[in-house]
């Protein structure tokens, strides 16, 4: 039988069919990912996990299934079967994360906090819920080939078309996933659509074999092997050998995309958007590699084996030598498209992960579809080597991203993590040639030894030592490669010490020690008895640090990164006040928001950190859903504390926070953070039960926290009762909830991430200045908005205060204005509201005005 890659009849239908199966897999796995991650925590560990249990299910369901194709009647009505069982068994998605969100607290306050039982308890909860429609997932492509392929010489030709379109499906699947379905349809809708898709399918399938009367069984498939045309001297490859190139191959293949991935968190926003444009972008180059093997499988010369070889070989040197080319694609490490607008940024990045990634994944992603031109002289069915083919890959894939995750990336970091896995492929290269004869033996050995020695003898001087990019005069005093992210201590030029996380998100500060306490003294002076406080993000520590200044009975942090924890606690220790050696103090590197959820402690005050907005899964702590988890582990008089960085939002992702917070929290009130004419922040603090402000309680924590400095310091100071109230009262801006400014904005849900996909836009229209932050004149007119349409003397906040009181609010109010318009130039305007300012406060109030200078003085 002459070699083709013509399919049976309707076979653009078939094609068309196994295109939107791929692009529903992709769809799946990223919201089966999110969902666990809100479950779980957002964790690289939580992550890891989802992953490695999906691609469980569809490495047993390829074996599996791939084994039992050949006596079925129809293949294809089976394929049609199996995705229709994908569609029904998804949709338990709806009952059973439901029933989880009950079910894994009560896990965890049984088995306490053993890591090990914790880790066993989310595998469980993620099987049950992952398994049964990625088991069936795994069957289809088997399915589909043994449906296709009528000839052993078929296998290459018609098998790795089939699995360039389903991996093409994939690619545009993440495409929509990241950038236009959960906007416009929200998850569940989309959830839905996936669900819909399958179903359409695998019900078109069934149509199709039953119109086609397809009796394609394993008496239908021809075992001729004289038709093969193979070229002279082509000796098979033993059976394990192909299993083991597979599993190799999934290894590398997905270690390098772990790697890949990592090195654009470098240079990227890290939005759901570059995220899903990277991903699609190496799916893309895996599709496009089967689309090559396709191409070489019809060459008769050289031999399969000889080609083999040579893909292991250009696949180890583009691996090996893919640093260089990041290195010199991005300009070092420099911030891509940083004066971009939103379009022209994302096209930016298509253009550098093509130029990156396109072609060295194009040659990792031929390995494996090229596998089944070896397998055409072996196996009695395509199915089955194909199901076995793709198990052995995907059981590799598995073991290559949790290895290079957790063991490659954090001991060898990412150079010669790449490095390591451009061995693998020379491992399989000399491996393939113990089995050749004497003169092929030699010859492919010397390849592949001539390729190691070059590899040993990379010169990494050409490269920074950390894959990370220094500002000019920074000093790096620590790097961890962690899982998750690479972080960094850097002394920074002109003074202070900071944690950098992924080379651009600066965590904190020590240059900042008052600006990042008052996140503390500010809403803990407004509470009368805070005896227990929750973290949500640590960063430097200094902020939970202040904390320990109060009378306060337990404290509790709660930072994703572990790396972050163990820096912070080795270079941060003279500004934390005793974080990490005081008893009252428990620090946990786990997700803040699943670190609320699964607990039954109840809080005095809850703090939110500050977080950039548009990064890929912080939109999840401004959602609905997570105040509605705050408020549940609050105290009867609790208070939740949501900081936002008016420097990095418009008043568009501002009134949908505040909106949601307003939602769930009786009354949400706001303060500033600080008194600064242009980067400020800002709290949004809702009440567990809506009640007036209590002065008293301002006063008492005043004198109490004065009386802990030395008495020099107390001298110098103010330390009237009014002095304390104007230090904090001018800080406050008004009522959001009775104002009713921000009660026309959407809802941010987990359902409908309306934050977690504007604010990255907006981010870029700000470049273009089509878009503004609430930054100077734009955060004075939002201030304007608030004061008028609620005056201090009708905000039931304020209602416990006097008359003069009111007037400190007002100070606050004419102070900012006249910083805003000192920085513009306008100096005259500046000095008359700086007047009104002095004539507001109480007297020797008007020059240090940060509660935390004031009052701590560290």
């Amino acid at each position: 039988m002459p070699k083709t890659n013509r399919l049976p009849a309707l076979n653009s239908l078939l094609l068309i069919l196994l295109f939107f199966s791929g692009f529903a897999a992709l769809v799946y796995q990223v919201l089966w990912v999110r969902e666990l991650g809100l479950l779980f925590g957002s964790t690289a560990q939580a992550a890891a996990l989802t992953v490695a249990i999906f691609f469980s299910g569809l490495a047993s369901g390829g074996w599996f299934w791939g084994r039992r194709a050949p006596h079925f009647t129809s293949s294809l009505r089976w394929f049609g079967y199996l995705e229709m069982g994908v569609a029904l068994t998804a949709l338990g998605h709806f009952v059973l994360v439901d029933a989880y969100h009950v079910l894994y607290p009560i896990l965890y306050a049984t088995l306490g906090h053993s890591t090990v039982l914790d880790t066993l308890a989310k595998a469980l909860i993620a099987a049950t819920l992952l398994l049964p429609a990625s088991f069936l997932m795994g069957g289809t492509l088997p399915l589909m080939v043994q449906h296709c392929v009528r000839y052993p010489n078929q296998l290459a030709t018609v098998g790795t078309r089939l699995y360039a379109v389903n991996t093409a499906g994939s690619a545009l699947g993440t495409l929509a996933t990241g950038f236009v379905l959960p906007l416009v349809l929200g998850f569940r809708n989309t959830y839905l659509l996936a669900v819909g898709l399958d179903f359409t399918v695998g019900f078109s399938a069934v149509l199709l074999a039953c119109q086609l009367h397809d009796k394609h069984s394993s008496t239908k498939f021809t075992r001729d092997t004289t038709s093969l045309e193979q070229p002279p001297q082509f000796f098979p490859l033993p059976t394990s050998l192909i299993w083991a190139t597979a599993f190799f191959s999934g290894f590398a293949t997905l270690g390098v995309e772990v790697i890949w991935t990592r090195l654009f968190s470098q240079v990227l926003q890290n939005s759901v958007y570059t995220y899903a444009l990277v991903l699609a972008t190496f799916l893309l180059a895996l599709a496009l590699g089967a689309a090559i093997a396709n191409a070489l499988s019809w060459l008769h010369y050289p031999t399969p084996t000889a080609i083999l070889c040579g893909l292991l070989l250009l696949a180890s040197s583009m691996t090996a030598f893919s640093p260089w080319l990041f290195y010199e694609v991005t300009d070092g490490f420099s911030y891509l498209g940083q004066d971009l607008g939103w379009s022209g940024y994302l096209l930016a990045i298509a253009r550098v992960a093509g130029l990156v990634m396109l072609l060295p994944a194009m040659v990792l992603g031929t390995v494996l579809p090229y596998l089944m031109r070896m397998l055409e002289t072996h196996l009695e069915h395509p199915s089955e080597g194909v199901g076995r083919l793709v198990a052995a890959d995907t059981l590799g894939a598995i073991l290559g991203s949790l290895s290079t995750g957790f063991l490659l990336l954090p001991q060898l970091g990412a150079w010669r993590s790449l490095l390591l896995l451009a061995a693998v492929y020379l491992v399989i290269l000399v491996a393939i040639a113990l089995t050749r004869t004497t003169f092929t033996r030699l010859m492919t050995a010397g390849l592949a030894v001539t390729a190691a020695v070059l590899l040993t003898g990379i010169n990494w001087q050409t490269l920074p030592a950390v894959p990370i990019r220094v500002w000019v005069n920074d000093r790096i005093v620590e790097i961890q490669e962690g899982s998750h992210a690479t972080v960094a201590v850097v002394d920074v030029s002109g003074g202070g010490r900071a944690i950098r996380v992924n080379t651009y998100y600066t965590l904190g500060s020590s240059r900042n020690l008052h600006l990042e306490q008052n996140q503390t003294v500010i809403p803990m002076m407004t509470h009368p008895r805070p005896e227990s406080v929750f973290y949500l993000g640590m960063g430097t520590g200094i902020t939970a640090g202040a904390s320990l200044a109060f009378p306060v009975k337990r404290v509790v942090v709660c930072e994703l990164l572990p790396e972050v924890v163990s820096l912070a606690e080795s270079h941060f220790t003279s500004w934390t006040r005793g974080l990490f050696d005081d008893e009252r103090v428990t620090i946990y590197a786990e997700d803040g928001r699943n670190c609320l959820s699964r607990s039954r402690d109840r809080y005095d005050v809850i703090i939110s950190d500050l977080f950039t907005p548009w990064e890929r899964g912080t939109g999840n702590l401004y959602t609905l859903e997570s105040y509605q988890i705050a408020k549940q582990r609050l105290e009867p008089n609790g208070i939740f504390v949501q900081w936002v960085p008016l420097y990095q939002v418009s008043q568009r992702e501002l009134g949908i926070i505040a909106r949601t917070m307003t939602e769930v929290f009786p009354q949400v009130v706001m303060w500033r953070g600080d008194l600064a004419p242009e980067r400020s922040i800002i709290a949004l603090v809702g009440q567990n039960q809506a009640q007036p402000l209590a002065p008293q309680a301002i006063i008492q924590h005043g004198h109490q926290l004065m009386n802990q400095l030395a008495v020099s310091d107390r001298a110098t100071a103010n330390t009237t009762d009014e002095a304390l109230l104007a230090l904090l009262l001018r800080l406050y801006v008004g009522n959001i909830t009775t104002s009713g400014l921000f009660d026309n904005y959407p809802l941010n849900t987990d359902n409908s991430p309306l934050i977690e996909y504007l604010a990255p836009q907006t981010q870029r229209q700000v470049q273009t200045k089509t878009a503004s932050f609430l930054i100077g004149s734009e955060r004075e007119r939002l201030y304007k908005q608030i004061y008028s349409t609620v005056s201090p003397e009708t905000d039931p906040y304020l209602a416990n205060l006097t008359a003069k009181q009111y007037e400190y609010v007002q100070a606050g109010r004419n102070y900012s204005l006249s910083a805003q318009l000192s920085v513009q130039g306008n100096r005259a305007q500046a000095r008359a509201y700086f007047e009104k300012f002095q004539a507001l406060s109480p007297p020797n109030t008007t020059e240090n005005l940060s509660p935390a200078r004031m009052l701590l003085r560290q």
